[in-house]
């Protein structure tokens, strides 16, 4: 049996996935891995593509019955939450009239963005690829701009600011680490508990011998200088990835209950 895998090719997950993918979990069955953008992946999910597969948490409420959510191997954390940016010179965008770039209308930061917003609704949303938000805040064709990932170490070189980091007002208005990414698989081709071994075996090698999976995270991170690769790493793999414990559930609860409350998503 062959396991079908899709997640990002950011540093944070081909880091965790580096010694499944590569045949390095004693007892774990050959993976075929696809890397794709979040947006990509929370549309995959919907239609049985993949067996195992990285989605936002904030998709969750969406996600079939087939599948089940694993408790490892995501996204969540402290201090690493979205930023809304916009242009260094620019006044804070006033949003009833704004235009505003985001990941995917699935993401947890678009989530956190309109829980925040609240009725301040912008104008105009627009779905782009992560990594082409902040060209386009730079060169003027969005107000503002909802950024993850590398963003967060990088958007200074596009002479963008900070309107609000949504992970500091999240933590500030819960007290709960920040539920970004989940990691799902297919109940009638997976079976949970085996995956989420699996998942576990590769954060563990990935601690034990971080060099291991250095050319391989370096190479699909082609555009990411090594020391914003480590920052990434650092920031984006935690506690949380190896067992999203009592706290990463309440994170998860609190932000789903949050989106139903304001019809943002099914209860």
């Amino acid at each position: 049996m062959t396991v079908s895998l899709a997640i990002s090719p950011c540093p944070n997950d081909t880091f965790v996935f580096h010694a499944l993918v590569h045949g390095l979990v004693p007892g774990a069955p050959p993976v075929e891995v696809t890397y794709a953008d979040v947006d990509v992946t929370n549309t995959a999910v919907q239609q049985d593509r993949f067996d195992i597969v990285k989605i936002s948490a904030a998709a969750l409420p969406w996600l079939p019955d087939r599948y089940a959510l694993l408790p490892c191997g995501g996204a969540l954390g402290r201090g690493c939450g979205p930023l809304l940016l916009t242009s260094a010179g620019r006044r804070d965008p006033d949003l009833s009239g704004a235009g505003v770039a985001i990941p995917g209308e699935l993401t947890t930061a678009y989530l956190l963005f309109r829980l925040w917003a609240g009725r301040r609704a912008p104008a105009r949303v627009e779905v782009l690829p992560f990594d082409r938000i902040m060209p386009a805040v730079a060169e003027g064709a969005f107000d503002a701009g909802l950024v993850i990932h590398e963003a967060r170490f990088t958007y200074h070189r596009y002479g963008l600011r900070t309107v609000v980091d949504l992970g500091e007002w999240w933590e500030a208005e819960t007290g709960l680490p920040i539920p970004l990414g989940a990691i799902v698989a297919r109940r009638d081709t997976v079976e949970p508990d085996r995956a989420a071994e699996w998942i576990r075996a590769s954060v563990r090698a990935a601690w034990a011998d971080p060099a291991a999976s250095r050319e391989y995270v370096l190479a699909h991170a082609a555009e990411m200088e090594p020391d914003v690769v480590d920052r990434h790493i650092a920031l984006y793999v935690n506690e949380y990835t190896l067992d999203l414990g009592s706290s990463g559930r309440a994170a998860i609860d609190e932000l789903l209950r949050r989106a139903a409350a304001v019809g943002a998503a099914p209860a």
